[in-house]
């Protein structure tokens, strides 16, 4: 990013000994905001998930050291990377921690700003944009929608156990129309389940958007009483939708 457009959005610097945490959304490069592109361009150090478009790092001169977790894949413990936050920024370094999504959705940003914090380093919080906003609008999915819904709910589908999360699901089903659920394909089945016994229709809209924003991204719209079948058969970097909401993709359907 130029100097000039940084002047005159008033950006601030990535200071020596700051870490910031940044989301890059949920796959498209071109997703990423101006202060994520500010810290690209000013990190001795990224962090990096897997989920970030590796697009994004050739941005940057900067080292990059690999910091990603994915479910049923060894990979760096949370804890260590917390510590590596620290160490690097006592070290003196510019520090940029860039996790895909927003780092407060659902992606531990908190976990790691309470280690800094702690730890006395001066962190930044740099919103992205998370798939289950940015990811279903690529889906041509609204999150909102006047005719279908005036609240959304968004859940995580399994908990730092790698079981299903443990949630009263009857009062999930009464509790919005729309139901988005990170990282629920592998519980998919055990989800409608609950859902349907809460009541839910067996015939109700969903749609499961698979590698979301990106270039192979995948659309599998279905229904409930199906929803489980289709799961297995989806790619795993998915997000699932429930709702009414679901039948506008027919319509709004833009990415081709």
């Amino acid at each position: 990013m130029d100097s000039q457009t940084v002047a005159k959005l008033g950006l601030p610097a990535l200071e020596k000994g700051w870490v910031w945490l940044v989301g890059a959304g949920p796959g498209d490069p071109g997703l990423i905001t101006a202060l994520g592109l500010q810290a690209l361009s000013q990190a001795d150090v990224i962090l990096y998930d897997a989920l970030v478009d590796e697009t994004l790092l050739t941005l940057s001169d900067a080292d990059k050291i690999y910091a990603g977790k994915r479910a049923g894949v060894k990979s760096c413990k949370q804890d260590e990377i917390s510590d590596l936050l620290v160490r690097l920024a006592k070290e003196g370094k510019r520090v940029l921690r860039l996790k895909g999504g927003d780092p407060f959705v659902f992606g531990r940003g908190g976990e790691e700003a309470q280690a800094l914090a702690r730890a006395g380093v001066n962190f930044r919080i740099v919103p992205g944009i998370t798939a289950g906003i940015g990811g279903l609008a690529y889906a041509g999915i609204p999150v909102t929608h006047r005719d279908t819904n005036h609240a959304v709910t968004f859940i995580t589908g399994h908990g730092a156990d790698g079981k299903l999360t443990k949630l009263d699901w009857a009062a999930v089903s009464r509790g919005a129309p729309t139901l988005v659920l990170y990282m629920a394909r592998r519980f998919a089945g055990e989800i409608a389940e609950a859902l349907l016994a809460a009541g839910r229709g067996s015939s109700e809209p969903c749609a499961i958007v698979s590698n979301a924003s990106r270039r192979d991204q995948q659309v599998i719209v279905t229904t409930l009483d199906k929803l489980a079948a289709e799961a297995e058969n989806a790619p795993a970097l998915s997000i699932i939708v429930i709702g009414e909401n679901v039948k506008l993709a027919r319509e709004l359907s833009w990415l081709a």
